[in-house]
């Protein structure tokens, strides 16, 4: 028979309770396969920043984004909101911007704020937290408030470019989405209901760069969400988005592999809106797109695209677990352009940022 001392009692309760006040990891798990292996604040600041990039009309060059111009175009927008949101129409701005009204593209710029920066940011802020946590980086939280800062800094520099004048996109992205989502997935309830009931993940693409061109290719931030269709079925309805929806089915195997597919919408252009006073007002036009995925334990480990995009038509793109060169384990891609040209990459999970090259 076993005998428990009490010195022996108080360790057992004081590891216990250790082990009670770790806090819960919903969306970064370490993994070394798969889109979790290449995971990294900076890699993401990398994918969002520039994510305007995977629009066709966009120059891909690093070089060829005036930064200088876009933030200052920014900060002058976020600097001064009220002022901006006067210029451009409170009422614009509401009904396109805050309150879902309509499903008509030109008007629906709401929906990208709810997606992509308060369900997607505020994932990327608690993901960035459990990231920092896991590698012993003190003050997590700070930091990744700090990287969540820069990502979506750049993103919205990166789309201004050299355009001058009023701009509330980055006012309703920068000062209510994306603060939203960081109180909202400051909560261990919220994290928990999105992470294990909606299996929400980051199936973000691994950036790379072409150093004979300056080009960034493969980059590009996205989401999955998986809803088991019932308690006695492998079967779960699947979204995958970013600037693109997929919706389809998806199908769980009892040792955590997962097929799934489906098809929808992909933005192609963002296109300028007329307006009788002139200020800017902007919209996307829409193409298909259709894919298929192979993950394990909700970290992606392949997935093949298609659509009528015009940055890319084809795209397969293989996460690190999958190949083995010279006992090294890459990611790679290729994809197929517009005009028939070929992209290739490859990136090591180390790395935030890979090489590539066009043909």
């Amino acid at each position: 028979m076993m005998r428990l001392t009490i010195g022996g009692l108080l360790l057992l309760l004081m590891s216990t309770g250790a082990m009670a006040q770790e806090p819960p990891y919903f969306f970064y798990h370490a993994y070394d396969y798969g889109s979790e292996a290449t995971f990294n604040p900076l890699s993401i600041i990398i994918n969002g920043g520039y994510g305007t990039f995977q629009l066709g009309q966009r120059d891909r060059r690093l070089a060829g984004v005036d930064y200088r111009a876009g933030w200052r175009n920014v900060w002058t927008n976020v600097a001064h909101p009220l002022a901006a949101i006067r210029e451009y129409g409170w009422k614009a701005f509401i009904r396109t911007e805050i309150v879902p009204t309509t499903l008509a593209p030109r008007s629906s710029q709401y929906f990208p704020n709810y997606q992509n920066h308060l369900v997607g940011g505020g994932m990327t802020y608690r993901a960035f937290v459990e990231w920092f946590r896991w590698h012993g980086v003190q003050y997590p939280k700070i930091w990744a408030l700090m990287s969540l800062t820069v990502y979506h800094t750049l993103n919205e520099v990166v789309e201004n470019n050299r355009y001058q004048g009023v701009n509330v996109d980055p006012i309703a992205d920068m000062l209510i989405f994306n603060p939203l989502g960081v109180l909202l997935f400051s909560s261990d309830r919220v994290a928990r209901f999105f992470g294990e009931t909606l299996n929400l993940r980051d199936w973000s693409f691994f950036p790379t760069i072409d150093p004979t061109l300056g080009t960034l290719e493969n980059n590009g931030q996205n989401f999955a969400i998986k809803i088991r269709l019932g308690h006695s079925t492998p079967w779960h309805l699947f979204y995958q988005f970013g600037l693109n929806g997929i919706l389809g089915l998806s199908y769980k195997r009892a040792d955590g592999h997962s097929i799934s597919f489906g098809a929808g919408l992909l933005a192609r252009n963002l296109r300028r809106v007329r307006r009788d006073d002139g200020v800017r007002h902007l919209t996307v036009d829409l193409v298909w797109n259709a894919g298929v995925f192979y993950d394990r334990n909700g970290s992606l480990m392949a997935s093949v695209l298609f659509s009528g995009g015009r940055s890319y038509r084809f795209r397969a793109t293989l996460y690190p677990g999958l190949l083995r060169i010279a006992g090294m384990r890459p990611a790679a891609f290729v994809a197929v352009g517009e005009r028939g040209d070929v992209v290739w990459g490859l990136s090591l999970p180390s790395l935030p940022i890979g090489l590539a090259m066009r043909w």
